[in-house]
């Protein structure tokens, strides 16, 4: 890597659908010290992958890099990223440190609750010290899983009462608060803010995942939580139709930065011009497209961490090392963030079946 420029992922020959790597270009701008906070990821990403918690220095590496004020525009001191610029930026930190990258961006929807012209005066407070990821924020999305409300929010005289579960939330112990979001008896979504720590009626039961296990990922269970009208953000109501493709395709540079990562280890190769083509098909997604653009690169990680694999050789078969922590994390990411239409569209790429 050279000293004083960002490495993009590989672009292979140039095809007409080759990317212009002007978000790429941006992000050099924007974030001066962007080169030595993946330099510092790639470093620890070993360590990171045989722990059970990321280390201080991953997640501080990138609040001095303002990095937990990627969603925040310049006026709230933000970097002022646009889709293009976000998306790129979680390619780049997922092909350095899934683990890391992933906690991160469970801070955005605190952030953006912050931000919101809505926002209730204790989190606008709260603003400047989210931006600088002096408060890091971690997120309970229970009430958005497809079917039956995992987790209920009721009215009480003295503010709010929840009750039910929350699987899959990540950072726990790492971050400092959570954005809560139960279901509500008029099937509204409703967001609190809670701090991220054991309390009465909580009850904490750690998960132990395949790859990115030191993202610290529990379920939370939540018997007759008391939450405070000060602590009470909003509600919106549920919307079970598909989610707009933007929503969608951050998550999906996830698997394009593992599997940029195993396609540079590998060497030039046919991998190289797929990735561009993966890139692009999540670019110029629309709603309609999304499901299979996601699945696209999701199956292409996959790939790519087991060409990895075969080019290394019995070095592969190692635990911890990175072909084996590239095929754990492609095969989390076949499941990570996905949806009833990613799944079919996975199952279609894998196996044909419908």
């Amino acid at each position: 890597m050279g000293e004083n420029t960002i490495v993009t992922p590989s672009f292979g020959e140039p095809t007409d659908l080759t990317m212009d790597t002007a978000a790429f270009d941006s992000l050099e701008l924007k974030v001066p010290s962007l080169i030595d906070v993946l330099e510092l990821l790639r470093r620890h990403a070993h360590d990171v992958d045989q722990s059970t918690s990321l280390p201080p220095d991953n997640l501080e590496a990138l609040a001095s890099a303002g990095l937990y004020g990627a969603g925040a525009t310049s006026a709230e001191g933000g970097l002022d990223l646009d889709l293009a610029e976000m998306s790129a930026l979680v390619e780049l930190l997922a092909g350095a440190c899934l683990t890391t990258t992933f906690v991160w961006l469970q801070h955005f929807r605190l952030l953006r609750s912050a931000t919101s012209p809505q926002a209730p005066e204790f989190l606008r407070a709260q603003l400047a010290s989210l931006v600088r990821g002096d408060i890091k924020g971690g997120v309970s999305f229970s009430a958005l899983l497809p079917g039956a409300p995992r987790l209920m929010a009721e009215r009480s005289h003295a503010g709010w009462v929840l009750n039910g579960d929350s699987p899959w939330v990540s950072g726990w112990g790492i971050v400092d608060e959570l954005a809560v979001l139960a279901r509500t008896a008029s099937n509204e979504v409703a967001t609190f803010v809670l701090d991220a720590r054991a309390r009465e009626g909580i009850e904490v039961t750690p998960l132990r995942l395949s790859a990115m296990n030191a993202s610290a990922t529990v379920t939370l269970t939540f018997r007759d939580v008391k939450v405070t009208p000060e602590q009470y953000v909003g509600s919106v109501p549920y919307d079970a139709s598909p989610e707009r493709p933007e929503a969608l395709r951050v998550n999906g540079s996830l698997a394009l930065g593992v599997a940029g990562r195993c396609a540079e280890l590998v060497g030039p190769s046919v991998l190289d011009d797929e990735l561009v083509h993966a890139r692009r098909a999540l670019d110029r997604a629309d709603v309609e497209r999304i499901a299979d653009a996601r699945a696209r690169a999701a199956e292409l990680a996959v790939r790519c961490a087991h060409a990895l694999a075969v080019s290394r050789g019995s070095r592969s078969a190692l635990l911890g090392d990175v072909a084996d922590r590239s095929t754990r994390e492609a095969s989390l990411l076949l499941v990570f963030g996905s949806r009833p239409a990613i799944k079919h569209a996975l199952l279609e790429r894998l196996i044909g079946t419908s």
